[in-house]
């Protein structure tokens, strides 16, 4: 399923990845994806015919990848976002890939029911209950969740019930419909992906911090602040949610997507070490697909587990560390209403 497979033996490739990893730029760029992919001679993420998948975030940029391939593995798929246009778009794209895996496959792994999509803002309490009601109607399980909107702002902003923007993106909005769709998700077995970033090696986790006020905010700051959060609650869900769900977050590496071209202008200049979507959304569609088993939890970045922290400053005693991510469940389940008791 896309272990380490090179013609020098798994030592080579070991070695190989640790020393992308300890570079940084290597690791994170194409150029870590491609030499990793090669070495260790990846195959597609396994075929998963018959899945269902909602993935959020998907009208552009890894999270489009991301709907693509799990339709091109056969599952069908439906797609979040809030632009209707762009999801058509992109609903078209996972279809075409969903053909194109029939055909490749001998028709196992792409005959599911063409990709559907559902114009939400995952920020609103409301739209999202209604969005998990009119699931649940026409589902009794659900096999894949992906989280993979985000934002990353220079001003401060706020959403309709006047939480920053960056957290009720990155955090709230992924908890309030994980703790909705956790039904579907026991009974499907099911496995929860959330796209992070690898700027949460910049921070610790800090929840007195992640809802700052105008005074306070630092775009860059929140960004990576809410990101630790994600790797953090995806690791609470694997504890929290029981049965056979799993529970990962990845960092795809740095992507040439419209959010990083706005909201960290800077990286452009990268140029041809920045990975395309398919490239970043690689390892996401692996998790989903299974690819993991049978671990079902952990942080991820090309098909590996990956360490928690680069940085001291980051790190915290193990008694700390648990006190700030029950802060984090509380301050979740305060903000949604969801969750006290799980």
């Amino acid at each position: 399923m896309g272990g380490p497979q090179s013609p020098g033996g798994p030592g080579l490739a070991r070695a190989l990845d640790a020393a992308l990893d300890a570079s940084v730029v290597g690791g994170f760029s194409r150029l870590g994806y491609l030499l990793r992919r090669g070495v260790e001679r990846w195959g597609p993420p396994p075929g998963i015919p018959g899945a269902n998948a909602v993935v959020v975030g998907a009208s552009s940029g890894i999270g489009r990848a991301i709907a693509v391939g799990l339709a091109a593995a056969g599952a069908e798929v439906c797609l979040v976002g809030r632009d209707e246009r762009r999801l058509a778009e992109a609903a078209a794209a996972a279809d075409r890939a969903r053909v194109a895996g029939s055909a490749g496959s001998a028709g196992s792994a792409g005959d599911g029911r063409p990709a559907r999509t559902a114009s939400v803002d995952v920020t609103d309490a409301v739209a999202t209950g209604a969005f998990v009601r009119r699931l649940a109607d026409e589902h009794d399980r659900l096999t894949v969740l992906v989280h993979a909107a985000g934002n990353l702002l220079r001003r401060h902003t706020v959403v309709a019930d006047g939480t920053e923007a960056t957290v009720a993106t990155h955090v709230l909005a992924p908890f309030r419909l994980t703790l909705l769709l956790a039904p579907l998700l026991r009974a499907g077995g099911g496995r929860i992906v959330t796209v992070s970033s690898g700027g949460m090696y910049l921070a610790r986790l800090d929840v007195a911090r992640l809802d700052p006020g105008p005074a306070a905010y630092d775009g860059r700051r929140s960004y990576a602040l809410a990101k630790r959060a994600q790797v953090v609650l995806a690791d609470l869900w694997a504890d929290r949610l029981g049965g056979d769900v799993a529970s990962y977050a990845q960092h795809p590496g740095w992507v040439d997507t419209p959010g990083l071209a706005s909201g960290l202008p800077g990286f452009t200049h990268l140029g041809p070490l920045l990975r395309r979507p398919d490239e970043g959304a690689d390892t996401a569609v692996w998790l989903a697909a299974g690819g993991a088993l049978p671990e079902r939890r952990g942080f991820y970045h090309d098909r590996h587990r990956r360490s928690l922290h680069r940085l001291p400053a980051t790190t915290m005693p193990p008694a700390t560390a648990a006190a700030e991510a029950a802060a984090l469940w509380g301050f979740c389940a305060e903000r949604t209403g969801l969750g006290a008791d799980t």
